[in-house]
Parts: C-alpha cells; sequence; structure tokens
C-alpha cells in the first residue's frame, strides 16, 4: 500500500514538473554607426511544453491514465483540463464514478484535448 501511495505521488510530481516552463521577454542592446543605442526586445511565441513539441495527444494514453489512475485525474491533466484535474484530484475523481465517465469518453472519442483533436486514436 505504501509502494502504491509513494508510486501515485511520484507520477504526479513528475506529471506537473514536465509540464512547466517558463517564458519571458528578452531585451538585447545593440549600437549603431552613430553611437545610438537601441534596445529591441525579442517577443517569440510562448514556449511549450516538449510533449506538445513532439506532437498531439494520444487517445491510448488518456485511456490507459484514465484506467489506471482515472481517481487522481491525471488523465486530465494530460489533456489540458487543468481545473478539473485539480478537482478530480479533490474529490477522488467523484468517488470513482467520474473517473469511469471520463474513461467511457476517452474512449468513445467525446472527450478530446483541450486544443484540438487527438493526433494518435484507436
Amino acid at each position: 500500500m505504501k509502494i502504491k501511495l509513494f508510486l501515485s505521488a511520484l507520477m504526479l510530481m513528475v506529471g506537473t514538473l514536465t509540464a512547466t516552463y517558463a517564458s519571458f521577454p528578452v531585451q538585447r542592446t545593440t549600437t549603431n554607426n552613430t553611437n545610438t543605442t537601441v534596445v529591441v526586445e525579442n517577443q517569440e511565441d510562448e514556449l511549450s511544453s516538449p510533449a506538445t513539441a513532439a506532437g498531439g495527444k494520444s487517445q491510448i494514453v488518456a485511456a490507459i491514465l484514465a484506467f489506471a489512475i482515472g481517481g487522481l485525474g491525471i488523465h486530465r491533466f494530460y489533456l489540458g483540463y487543468t481545473w478539473q484535474g485539480i478537482v478530480q484530484i479533490l474529490t477522488a475523481g467523484g468517488c470513482g464514478i467520474w473517473a469511469l465517465i471520463d474513461l467511457i469518453r476517452i474512449c468513445t472519442g467525446d472527450l478530446q484535448p483541450k486544443n484540438g483533436s487527438y493526433a494518435k486514436t484507436f
């Protein structure tokens, strides 16, 4: 029981740490021929997580997460629904009912990732 609790906490921690990133503006100063300093602010698109850069979300991974640890709501974090994931953690997946409904919705394709559709399906 202690090992299962430890592994669940470890997966939660790894899942939240790998999805974080830093984004901040970069300022560079350059001097041109007339000795005036020009400040250039480089505003690129917001950085994305490695999972997003590698491609879209997989329906198979979402279904496995919902089946294995659906009570923790990790599948909601994976699909991009952070607030629903937090609520599922606090309610233990609605005592398992919400997790079961999510599993059915993922398998039928009704529960899609937040920003688009699945890159890989069943």
